[in-house]
């Protein structure tokens, strides 16, 4: 690719112009790549298009490039079969675009004191995979997590351990059967929150008593649930085999954003009210509080803190629902009057909300549905499919069922559909890896340098979708989307599977070439499937 695409600048500098060539992969009947360069140079030139397209074919074919016309000025490559071949030998031979690079990835975010829910499995998720897609680039990253220990929810927990409430709905402080409890405590803390005044007074002075770090009981209490909190989301990413990533906490970014908010009063912040505010009108915005008229930091000045604390790097980047995108537009608008370069550097990337097929979306015993009921629902799935348990199908089955949906879209995620073997599902691909390795196992004789590399049809049909994972790879990193690689190994399996059908690999004369491309397609799906973070089983 990057030799044609060289081939074709120097075409069009010796047309006169300056452009820099953008191929495509066409149908497989019109060829390997296809490029519209002729219809940019004619309109640059004022010429016609098919009698640039003639230009650029006479000088490839110099080359030794052969070229072929269609349209009204396209121009289609067909590659030698060798070069097609080799291509597909070293599709694992990735681009480096990141290197050198040091990038933030910040996902996952569950909060303290508060249930895990699915919502959270699905960032963890997507995050992990951005990481992935960006570490194979070159980058070097570095996974962060952000974690809400300070505000009114924690209040609202505590309140409910302390208070007879909870002993009243089966609670007791100190003494939690399950870990999910912990949500147990909020929804009580939050129901009274609403409904009772006297109950919402005492939840607010909690609150403050909280940051001021004035009442021994409550600080025990804080303590007690932060740990158990950050121990039950541990236990939950080491089932889910997620990336251990850093942990930032609220309680210390607070402090940092606080300071940053009153240095800039009447530079970047104004008071209204008792609160500091930022008006994001000026910008074409909306004004948020930074602080409130009590004095505490809200959510938005956490983040300006965050951003201070988090390592220096090249890029920051931060995953969350697409609920939050106006937030950070106007966050990140206040950090940009503070420090220009830290916001030129810091992005929101956005995914959209889970929902079930099935319309369930709340646990076995509360109103969310927590990541915990949702893994023993896949789990459960899983041992009824296939007769046992699996941690690892149950994991491809969840990642790759929430990664195969394009970022930003909200998605409906089906269990059954899921951890199907006839379908687009991350056990069909992990089958898909096993088989190919079963083949190869069968061999009697390992691959050697090939002298002929001379393909029939369906195995330069196999060869061509092997080549096309370097620019799949590439693409999903500029776009910072993992469904480019489930899409692309889906597509990869299924071509396969109408080579293997109709081509003998195993005591065919041409088993040489059959195994190394055999070979080939289970190295991409190996690196695809690692890329997505699910494991690649030589056996099912």
């Amino acid at each position: 690719m990057d030799e044609l695409k060289a081939a074709l600048k120097k075409a069009s500098q010796k047309l006169g112009e300056q452009v820099e060539p953008q191929l495509s992969r066409p149908d497989e009947q019109f060829g390997d790549y296809s490029t519209n360069l002729a219809l940019q140079l004619a309109q640059k030139l004022g010429k016609n298009p098919h009698e640039v397209a003639e230009a650029i074919k006479t000088d490839l074919a110099a080359s030794g490039i052969t070229a072929e016309i269609a349209g009204p000025g396209f121009l289609n490559f067909k590659l030698p079969d060798e070069t097609l071949a080799k291509a597909a030998f070293n599709a694992t031979d990735l681009p480096k675009p990141n290197a050198g690079q040091e990038i933030l990835v910040e996902f996952g975010d569950p909060n303290p004191f508060k249930e895990m829910h699915i919502g959270h499995v699905y960032s963890y998720t997507v995050g992990d995979a951005i990481a992935s897609l960006l570490e194979v680039s070159g980058a070097k990253v570095k996974r962060l997590s952000y974690h809400g220990d300070v505000g009114l929810h924690v209040a609202k927990t505590i309140w409910a351990i302390n208070n007879k409430a909870s002993t009243a709905a089966g609670f007791q402080a100190g003494n939690i059967e399950t870990d999910t409890m912990m949500g147990g405590f909020y929804a009580i803390g939050n129901k009274a929150y609403e409904a009772d005044e006297i109950a919402k007074v005492e939840i607010e002075r909690i609150n403050q008593k909280i940051y001021d770090k004035s009442d021994p009981k409550i600080n025990e209490l804080y303590e007690w649930g932060r740990q158990k909190s950050f121990a039950y989301f541990d236990n939950v990413l080491k089932d889910l085999d997620v990336h251990s990533a850093e942990r930032f906490l609220e309680s210390e970014a607070a402090i940092e954003g606080k300071k940053m908010v009153e240095a800039n009063i009447g530079k970047v912040f104004e008071k209204s009210d008792g609160a500091m505010v930022y008006k994001g009108e000026k910008v074409g915005l909306h004004t948020r509080v930074f602080i409130t008229s009590a004095g505490l930091p809200t959510y938005e000045a956490k983040d300006l803190g965050l951003a201070k604390l988090k390592p220096k790097a090249n890029r920051s980047l931060i995953v969350t629902a697409h609920e939050q995108t106006e937030y950070f537009k106007v966050m990140l608008a206040a950090l940009a009057e503070i420090d220009k370069d830290l916001a030129a550097k810091t992005e929101h990337i956005y995914h959209g909300f889970v929902s079930l097929s099935s319309g369930k979306m709340s646990s076995r015993t509360g109103e969310v549905y927590s990541a915990l009921s949702f893994i023993m629902d896949v789990d459960e799935a899983v041992e009824k499919a296939f007769e046992k348990t699996s941690d690892s199908t149950r994991n491809a089955a969840i990642k790759y069922g929430f990664l195969k949906h394009r970022l930003g879209s909200d998605i409906v995620y089906d269990v059954a559909e899921s951890i199907s073997l006839e379908g687009n599902s991350g056990p069909y691909l992990q089958y898909a890896h096993a088989r190919a390795k079963s083949i190869l196992s069968k061999a009697q004789t390992k691959s050697s340098e090939l002298k002929n590399l001379n393909l029939e049809p369906a195995e330069r049909s196999l060869a061509r979708k092997i080549s096309e994972y370097p620019e799949v790879v590439a693409a999903a990193i500029t776009e910072l989307l993992p469904s480019h690689i489930c899409t692309y190994l889906y597509e990869l399996a299924q071509n396969f599977n109408a080579f293997y059908e109709n081509s003998r690999v195993i005591g065919d004369t041409r088993q040489e070439l059959r195994l190394k491309l055999v070979e080939a397609y289970a190295a991409v799906l190996k690196s695809g499937l690692n890329l997505l973070n699910i494991e690649a089983p030589e056996k099912v």
